[in-house]
Order: structure tokens, then C-alpha cells, then sequence
């Protein structure tokens, strides 16, 4: 014998009242999953070490920060510290700086020697460059395998082009800093999504250019050895004491009283020469016709 319900609308309140309940259980477990996110990261001691002169391996390393929600330390802050830094097993450590004449510079290479840092669960590293990396990869590669760590993945982001100290280099021009700031982000952005699936290769995603040996096994080292000298920088008189040299430079090298001298602890990063308001800061006589770098696109990014 069929039952005659009859207790539909009776039982709208009733379920109503469930559905809100679900809704407040769906939210409520919703926080919580939110704050233990939180609290995981706040908690956690993934890092990204950064050097940076000019600023746009430091634009690099602070989104790729945020994309990862890693915390940034600054090489050029930390070197002196002597600190010990803990890891939770399988974090993630990342170094971010540019190529200096097709290898890294030597402040980063010195600061990776010193370190004192737990295994990484996952060690990756990004370089920024004008145009080419040369054997920038197998450099960093070698000097944390000699820490007795394993670098799993490496990148290499184009940037507008600073280097400016001898004949024949120069920034790029306005149409072509445009074009490499536009596929940075881009390039970042594919970067960071690497990174959050802990991507590994067998061959790290550079881009060497021609001659890679030759540039960074025979010219790095004329390089280094005879076109690192601070004493060619100096002041023209067009120089009006602004400091802003002495405050943007990475390693301190730079006091200014009434114009800037410079130190011996030179990294060649041309900060103080492409920050200044006025043109003063010159290299010799290689940079007076030459342009300067501001980093005006990414102040906008």
C-alpha cells in the first residue's frame, strides 16, 4: 500500500537549514585549510639567496618570492653574517643573479663557498643576462656540487642590457628594453610554474649563445683578471653629491664626502653609474656618450 507523504512543505525549513549548515561547514573548513596554509609558510624556511645591481635580478628573484612564497635574503647583506640556515627536509632553495662576463659573479660564488645550509630538497637557480650565459650553468653547477648539494633545474632570463664599460657595449635602446621586459614576465612566470611542480632536467634551460667555453673558460678570466678594477671609475664635475652612488651600491664600496671614491671591493655591477641623475659617474673614458639603465619598466611591473 503506497504511504501518502505529505511533508513537503514541512520540510523545507528543514532542509534549508541542512544546506546552510553545509555551507557553513564548507566555509569554516575552507579557513582552516587557509590558515594551516598560512602557518605552513610562515613556518617554512624555503629561500631564494639574490644578488643584484642594477635591480633586475632583484625583479626576478621577488616574483619569483612571491610565486613560491619563499622568503628573499640578499647575498650581498647575508655574506658577512655568518649564519647557519636550517631546512625542514625536502625545502627549496633558489639562487637568483646576473651573468657577469658569462659566469657568476664572484660575490655569488664566494657567498655559495661560505654557506652553511642544510641538503636542499630542491635546489634551482635563475641568472639574468643582456644577451647570452655562456657556461654560466655549469659554473654554479660545479660550485655547489663541491658544497655537496645536487642543482636539479637552472634558467636563464633576458634583460635589458647594462654593461657598458668597454667599446662596443652599450644599453639597448628603448624599443628593445621594451621587448625583453615583455617576454621577462612571461619568461617568469613559465619559471615559477617550473618551480611549484619541482621540475628537474638533465640540461638546464639557458640560453649559452655561441662559443660558451670560450667565453667563460678563456675570456672570464681576462675578465676578471684585468677589467675588474674600480680605479677607472670617477666623477666629472657634473657630479652634485647626491650619494645616491654611495647608497645604491650592493657592496658598500663607495664613499661619497664631497664626489664619490670608490673602494677596492668592486663587483663591476655598475649600479652607482647607471643611478645617477646626472651622468656624472663614468668608467674611463669608455661611458661618457653611453646610455644608462633605470629599470623604468619594471618600477611599473
Amino acid at each position: 500500500m503506497p504511504v501518502d507523504y505529505k511533508g513537503g512543505e514541512h520540510s523545507k525549513p528543514v532542509i534549508r537549514s541542512f544546506i546552510a549548515s553545509l555551507v557553513r561547514l564548507h566555509y569554516k573548513a575552507m579557513l582552516i585549510q587557509k590558515i594551516s596554509i598560512a602557518s605552513f609558510y610562515k613556518n617554512s624556511t624555503d629561500m631564494i639567496f639574490y644578488f643584484s645591481g642594477t635591480g633586475n635580478s632583484a625583479w626576478v628573484a621577488r616574483q619569483l618570492a612571491e610565486g613560491q612564497n619563499e622568503e628573499l635574503l640578499s647575498i650581498a647583506m647575508e655574506i658577512d653574517r655568518n649564519k647557519a640556515y636550517k631546512l625542514k627536509e625536502g625545502e627549496k632553495v633558489g639562487f637568483v643573479f646576473p651573468v657577469y662576463a658569462w659566469g657568476p659573479p664572484k660575490i655569488v660564488l664566494r657567498f655559495i663557498h661560505q654557506l652553511k645550509l642544510d641538503k636542499p630538497g630542491y635546489l634551482f637557480f635563475v641568472c639574468t643576462c643582456g644577451d647570452d650565459t655562456g657556461r654560466t650553468a655549469q659554473i654554479f653547477s660545479s660550485a655547489v656540487t663541491r658544497k655537496g648539494w645536487q642543482c636539479v633545474a637552472g634558467y636563464s632570463v633576458t634583460m635589458p642590457n647594462t654593461y657598458v664599460s668597454l667599446p662596443g657595449f652599450d644599453v639597448d635602446d628603448k624599443d628593445i628594453e621594451t621587448q625583453k621586459v615583455q617576454n621577462a614576465v612571461a619568461r617568469v612566470r613559465f619559471i615559477n610554474e617550473e618551480i611549484t611542480s619541482r621540475a628537474q632536467m638533465k640540461q638546464y634551460n639557458c640560453h649559452e649563445g655561441a662559443l660558451p667555453f670560450t667565453k667563460s673558460y678563456l675570456l672570464r678570466p681576462l675578465f676578471n683578471a684585468f677589467l675588474m678594477s674600480p680605479k677607472p671609475f670617477h666623477a666629472t664635475e657634473a657630479c652634485i653629491g647626491c650619494k645616491k652612488c654611495e647608497k645604491v651600491c650592493p657592496v658598500g664600496n663607495i664613499t661619497v664626502t664631497d664626489r664619490p671614491v670608490w673602494g677596492g671591493n668592486c663587483t663591476q655591477c655598475l649600479a652607482c653609474y647607471h643611478v645617477c641623475p646626472v651622468h656624472a659617474v663614468e668608467y674611463g673614458k669608455m661611458t661618457g656618450k653611453k646610455g644608462q639603465y633605470k629599470g623604468r619598466l619594471l618600477k611599473d611591473l
